[in-house]
């Protein structure tokens, strides 16, 4: 360390006297620097303090431009998870609906195939009893038919009267 500072020192030392005389310009060369340094002050502390200043304010409005944009975007993140909240319900709700909405539609086909079945089956029992009075009718004719063209048999008009109240009954 010492070393550090002899070798610090001694340009002064060596380069302060002129001619070994024994005079110094030590003090006019302090003078002087210091007065450079005044100037060199003077000219440069405004610019460089408004230049740091300047950088100062540009990161700040920076940080402050990424911190509003933060804000906004888990502000936007907070809207955005609310909406699928939301859908996620109303999905819910949807398939809830539907689910009720086909068992509506499953009871209605169910109670309408019902009321096709009774109606095909009162249309089958009319039809039924429509087929069995038109063979009542055909066997009647047919027997009526047949005594008629017989001549062998020889009925009155109270005998084939009775034969038909039978047949008809």
């Amino acid at each position: 360390m010492l070393k550090k500072v002899i070798f610090l020192i001694f340009p002064f030392y060596a380069f302060a006297a002129g001619n070994g005389s024994g005079e110094y310009d030590i003090i006019p060369r302090a003078v002087n620097f210091v007065l450079f340094a005044a100037i060199l002050y003077y000219f440069l502390a405004t610019p460089l303090k408004e230049f740091y200043n300047n950088r100062i304010q540009k990161i700040s409005s920076k940080i402050n431009e990424i911190q509003e944009k933060l804000i906004a975007s888990k502000n936007h993140k907070l809207a955005m998870m609310k909406k699928l909240d939301l859908a996620k319900q109303d999905s819910i709700n949807a398939i809830a609906f539907a689910k009720k909405e086909a068992e509506i539609i499953t009871d209605k086909i169910a109670t309408e195939t019902q009321m096709e079945i009774k109606a095909l089956e009162k249309s089958y029992e009319e039809h039924k009893e429509y087929e069995m009075r038109r063979m009542e009718k055909e066997v009647v004719k047919a027997v009526l038919d047949e005594i008629f063209e017989d001549k062998n048999l020889q009925l009155e008009q109270k005998e084939i009267l009775n034969i038909m109240m039978k047949k008809v009954s």
